[in-house]
């Protein structure tokens, strides 16, 4: 059984999110998880539920939290027994195996880069995220905002993370990687492309070359990478698109439809294309070359989201997924 840590004071509806979140993993997944956070508030938000003392649930008691308007560095720097910094200590002891929080982002990565520590081999870490795509199989984006800057060899680094990620979790043999830029022509980019583009092709990956953000979605590229700034437009471009679409829909099925056998189907469609497009199905986004595992959350996730999240946390440790970043890292630069 596979334990996860959850920073249970991090997001928005923290820890009532946290907590039905925790309870709804324990009861359908093979997972142990650890609460991580002020003991009495947890404590009696699980007391709400029903007894639960029989579920593979512990709490870890955390005196500090990490707020959204704190400064992620100096929280990171001050807050020694914050939440995020606990949950991060128990997999970096070997206790946990991943931590998930949907807390402050800026803060959650510092910490879980400086208390668990880097892959061996790996310059920076990158968030990685999964988008449904019009073929059925999802495309990863890396990286959506741990690197707002980045250089050609930390695309490249990103590109071959998240190839190994594919295969691992979504059991893709051979993923498509595309490199982001405006246009699929070779010559088209900006000077952080052109200087990617070489060192993606030396990789012993499918490098399928430039892709448009149109492509997020059509499937082309099983993989897509670009830098932390432009991933999280796209990312944030992409929810704000995904909530007005859904809205518009509504209403104009709720104006339309007057036939109760046509409000019937599309209700169910509605349903149907509403739960592919859902955030919190997909759970978050695992901080990708960081030892151990970390998943960055919504602020706004709710118990859907936080189940999941454990969910690849417990997926992301059983396939090995880092074991695997390290192993290819190796055989790169033994190959050179």
């Amino acid at each position: 059984m596979i334990t996860v840590a959850v920073d249970a004071m991090g997001g928005d509806n923290a820890p009532k999110s946290e907590v039905e979140g925790t309870l709804r993993a324990v009861r359908s997944l093979d997972v142990r998880v650890i609460l991580v956070g002020r003991e009495n508030i947890i404590r009696d938000e699980l007391n709400l539920h029903g007894k639960w003392a029989h579920l593979p649930i512990e709490i870890v008691n955390a005196t500090e939290v990490i707020t959204m308007e704190d400064s992620a560095g100096k929280a990171m720097r001050t807050k020694k027994d914050s939440s995020i910094r606990v949950a991060c200590r128990l997999v970096r002891d070997g206790t946990a195996a991943g931590v998930v929080s949907a807390g402050n982002t800026g803060a959650a990565m510092a910490t879980s880069k400086t208390v668990q520590g880097m892959i061996k081999g790996v310059e920076r870490p990158a968030l990685a995220t999964a988008f449904p795509t019009l073929k059925g199989t999802p495309t990863v984006l890396v990286d959506v905002g741990a690197n707002v800057d980045a250089s050609a060899q930390m695309l490249a680094q990103f590109a071959f993370m998240g190839y190994i990620y594919s295969r691992a979790i979504f059991g893709i043999h051979r993923p498509r990687v595309g490199l982001l830029s405006i246009g699929e022509e070779e010559h088209k980019g900006n000077a952080l492309t052109h200087a990617t583009m070489p060192l993606l092709k030396a990789l012993p990956i499918h490098f399928i070359g430039n892709v448009e953000g149109r492509d997020l979605y059509t499937g082309l590229a099983d993989v897509i990478v670009c830098d932390g700034f432009i991933g999280n437009v796209a990312l944030k471009v992409s929810e704000g698109l995904v909530e007005v679409f859904k809205h518009m829909l509504k209403e104009s099925l709720s104006s339309t439809i007057t036939r109760q056998v046509g409000a019937v189907l599309a209700k169910n469609s509605f349903a149907e294309l509403k739960k592919r497009t859902d955030y919190s199905e997909y759970g978050g986004a695992p901080l990708i070359g960081v030892k151990g595992v970390c998943i960055i959350c919504h602020g706004r996730s709710n118990a859907n989201a936080i189940k999941n999240a454990i969910r690849v946390a417990a997926e992301y440790a059983a396939n090995r997924v880092n074991e695997k970043i390290e192993e290819g890292l190796a055989s790169l630069g033994e190959s050179k």
